[in-house]
């Protein structure tokens, strides 16, 4: 096989519909327009949304709460993961590119770190925030939470 004898599947391939091409075809005439009315002449537009004056969809759903655009999103990485995280850079202090590199986060994410597991080795770790619980938990265990500017 090869390209010169490819085909389509038997009965995939229809011919186009032509419109306006004569009664004979059975869409003469107006062309399955109708008769008269902005529908049936050229330039005929209707707006989005327009339900033909029914109230439309977008004014009869209910409208409430506010998206803050000023909002900080933070991806949280737990205690639990620390070790693991340290494991896989090889080192004792973690930095946001670690945490990148590891797959935790992306390059452009804000980092939190949140005190859910445990520590137990001492760490020296770098993020946005840490929870009161999570700073706690890792000074206890003899290593460092640094706030990023």
């Amino acid at each position: 096989m090869d390209l010169s004898n490819l085909k389509p599947a038997k009965g995939s391939v229809k011919n186009r519909k032509r419109i306006a091409r004569g009664p004979g075809s059975g869409w003469g005439g107006t062309a399955g327009r109708g008769h008269k009315g902005a529908q049936s002449r050229s330039g005929y537009k209707v707006k989005a949304g327009f339900e033909g004056g029914q109230m439309p969809l977008q004014r009869r759903v209910p409208k409430f709460g506010f998206n803050s655009p000023n909002k900080v999103v933070y991806h949280v990485v737990n205690l639990g993961q620390l070790a693991g995280v340290s494991e896989k850079v090889g080192k004792s202090e973690i930095g946001f590119d670690d945490f990148v590199s590891a797959g935790l986060i992306g390059k452009k994410d804000r980092l939190k770190i949140l005190g859910d597991g445990e520590i137990s080795m001492s760490i020296k770790v770098e993020a946005h925030a840490f929870s009161k619980s999570a700073r706690e938990a890792i000074e206890k265990a003899g290593g460092e939470a640094t706030n990023i500017k």
